[in-house]
């Protein structure tokens, strides 16, 4: 049963920066997509960004998109997501998550069978 470990989440002033980092234990995650989502309080988690089992393709929400970076280390199987220029509306927990999904499903959390335990990320003015 693969487990997947967030951490790197924290305090951030606003137009700060941010690095998330995700590992797996008991399995590998080298035939999986790997994907970052987040749940602010009070609302739906909703998709960040996703990187495919090649690692050649990435896929970001508009709300990050030009300010946020997802990669994966095939070598230990770690992904990670930095975001730049930290908004207010940043502020979530952030979970990281494996699957399978076909690319018009990428953003659907039910597509994912593995999820991270989440890290929180506070942005402050």
């Amino acid at each position: 049963q693969v487990q997947l470990v967030d951490a790197g989440g924290g305090l951030v002033q606003v137009g700060g920066s941010v690095r998330l980092s995700c590992t797996a234990s008991g399995g590998s995650l080298s035939t999986y997509g790997l994907a970052w989502f987040r749940q602010a309080a009070g609302k739906e988690r909703e998709f960040v960004a996703t990187i495919r089992v090649s690692g050649g393709n990435t896929y970001y929400a508009d709300s990050v998109k030009g300010r946020c970076s997802i990669s994966r280390d095939k070598a230990s199987g770690a992904v990670y997501l930095q975001i730049d220029n930290l908004k207010p509306e940043d502020t979530a927990v952030y979970y990281c998550a494996a699957g399978r999904p076909i690319l018009s499903a990428i953003a659907t959390s039910s597509m994912y069978y593995y999820w991270g335990q989440g890290t929180q990320v506070t942005v402050s003015s």
